[in-house]
């Protein structure tokens, strides 16, 4: 037990045969649960937890999935197991030893005194993390965060993309984990789902690890299309949700607005390029028209989210 309250440290494991043993031995002793998720595994990974089940009198706990579901499907089935158990706080550590122990009990203790629901390890926050992080990961991890601070509503969160992750009791019975995000995007998406509950998130600066024999199959040029794909779709159901039927709020009306103004000036703009084309000059008229468009989407956009930053102020 940590601070008098039950842990549970939930890991997703998929292929993980040379890690997973590191990630178990190294874990604190406070942890009361750790309930390895093998995602349908083709190496030795399920074997080798087993062994450690077999010894630990019951503190290591193995879920193996009939079918490989993702690493979003991995998480939700322990926090199903977490819910069921009461565990009072939930942490997510990968199998593949990227997330350091030390840094556990800086994640635990605002949920454990009960400031926040979630906390979130944030490996932007060291100024060495440009020179550890893969240039085009930690690129590509920023970018993914601009646009999460967006579709969740937490303005003051970055790095989205980290797993490294501690959830209290009181949100896994409210969120529905099986309709989480089953794949890479399960941070993203449970962000936004948090948020419609008001439930308090933080970030929380952790070390970045990486090169320590870690294999990763994420390629950034697919993921970041795809998951700024639902990312738009988690801020469109956010939206409805929070500030339509659960109650409503006029920002709905100035992204209605921004949006109607983007179509319209895509059209003018367009519009003013054949004038060029055909005519070698642009009328006055359809610049001033076009110009006039792009401002009014851009004012109605930036208010719309200053009213959503000012909703979710206390939310940290």
């Amino acid at each position: 037990m940590y601070k008098n309250k039950t842990v549970c440290v939930v890991v997703p494991a998929y292929n993980e045969e040379d890690l997973i043993g590191k990630v178990i031995e190294t874990m604190p002793d406070y942890v009361d649960k750790i309930v390895v998720v093998d995602d349908t595994s083709i190496d030795n990974t399920a074997t080798i937890v087993s062994q450690y089940a077999e010894k630990s009198n019951g503190k290591v706990v193995l879920i193996c999935h009939d079918k490989n579901q993702g690493v979003g499907a991995a998480i939700a089935t322990g926090y199903k197991w977490a819910r069921d158990n009461k565990i009072f706080a939930t942490a997510v550590m990968a199998g593949d030893a990227q997330m350091d122990p030390e840094d556990l009990p800086a994640l635990l203790d605002p949920v454990v005194n009960g400031e926040i629901d979630y906390a979130k390890g944030n490996r932007l926050f060291t100024g060495n993390a440009w020179n550890i992080i893969p240039k085009v990961r930690y690129l590509g991890n920023s970018f993914l965060s601009l646009l999460t601070k967006i579709a969740s509503g937490y303005w003051h969160i970055a790095d989205s993309q980290t797993g490294y992750t501690v959830i209290n009791l009181r949100s896994l019975e409210l969120i529905d984990p099986d309709k989480i995000y089953k794949r890479y995007g399960m941070p993203n998406d449970l962000l936004v789902k948090l948020n419609i509950y008001n439930l308090k998130v933080r970030d929380v600066p952790i070390k970045p690890i990486y090169n320590i024999g870690e294999k990763s199959g994420i390629k950034i040029h697919k993921v970041v299309p795809k998951l700024s794909w639902l990312l738009f779709k988690c801020f469109l159901y956010r939206i409805k949700e929070k500030y339509i039927i659960r109650d409503f709020h006029p920002l709905v009306f100035f992204y209605m607005f921004g949006f109607l103004f983007d179509i319209a000036t895509l059209i003018l703009f367009l519009r003013l390029f054949c004038k060029w084309f055909s005519m070698s000059h642009i009328p006055p008229m359809n610049a001033l028209a076009a110009m006039f468009s792009f401002i009014t989407a851009v004012q109605f956009t930036l208010f719309a989210m200053w009213f959503d930053m000012e909703a979710n102020k206390d939310l940290k």
